[in-house]
């Protein structure tokens, strides 16, 4: 990140197996063995896991103090409008970091090594934040800002509201660098964020349960028909912002004098 220069962590040492051996051939070895029992290993994968191992647990620690950090502004925000504002738009967050098998997976398909550095910059998603809100107009309001505070670093940005992917997904994603202080200096921690709406995050859920039981090969008929809920699920979405904006441009009634009705009735 800008100013951050000065003060960043320096970059951990790794053995000289990490480099030489594919995460493809490490998950092989984490998937049949324990990583407590590495006797029976070839020394280059032995010697691997015992720095994934380290290496984890150094990413444990870095993604999900991202995650807290992220977690701590979206609060705040929420606070804010909760006591200062109209309505809260922010409805729910959740936060997951990436299990080790997961993460060696991804490696793996992506022909990355066992190698700290080279997993942070092949594996963008290891640690995620989903932002559910109420309408539309709040994914964009929350996003701009959560992202426009000083020290957060947008990367990339994606906005499959406006360009929905073919199947009818909608969600509005981007890549963020946030700050994690560590006794050894500032760190930039890359996190994935997806901004949506309840409607939106309700389809998504139907079509990742989809994908799972189907695995990924999904009946035409049924794509069709997903294609079409999405849809719906954007028109809903419109019709119910519009609601909203209704109802908030209707003057507020004048407060209930209870005294007035007290003596009025007497």
């Amino acid at each position: 990140m800008p100013g951050d220069e000065g003060h960043a962590a320096p970059e951990p040492e790794t053995g000289p197996g990490t480099r030489r051996v594919p995460a493809s051939t490490a998950l092989e070895a984490l998937q049949a063995t324990s990583l407590a029992d590495l006797t029976r290993l070839p020394p280059p994968v032995a010697e691997a896991l015992e720095t994934l191992r380290a290496d984890v647990e150094r990413f444990d620690l870095e993604y999900r103090s991202a995650l807290l950090q992220v977690e701590t502004r979206l609060e705040t925000l929420q606070d804010e409008f909760a006591h200062l504002h109209e309505y809260n738009p922010i409805e729910h967050i959740a936060t997951r970091v990436k299990s080790p098998e997961s993460l060696l997976r991804k490696a793996s398909e992506r022909g990355l090594s066992l190698d700290l550095e080279a997993l942070r910059r092949g594996v963008t998603d290891i640690a995620g934040a989903r932002v559910i809100v109420s309408f539309t107009e709040d994914v964009y309001r929350v996003f701009r800002l959560f992202t426009s505070q000083p020290d957060i670093r947008v990367l990339e940005v994606e906005d499959y509201i406006r360009r929905p992917k073919p199947s009818g997904y909608r969600s509005l994603h981007c890549l963020v660098q946030v700050p994690v202080h560590l006794s050894t200096g500032t760190l930039p921690v890359t996190v994935e964020m997806q901004f949506r709406t309840i409607a939106m995050d309700f389809w998504a859920s139907l079509e990742h349960k989809i994908n799972y039981k189907f695995a990924g090969d999904v009946p035409p008929s049924i794509t069709t028909e997903l294609a079409a809920a999405a849809r719906v699920a954007a028109d809903l979405d419109g019709r119910m912002e519009h609601l909203h904006h209704q109802v908030h441009d209707v003057a507020d009634p004048p407060e209930h004098d209870d005294e007035e009705d007290w003596h009025g009735h007497a």
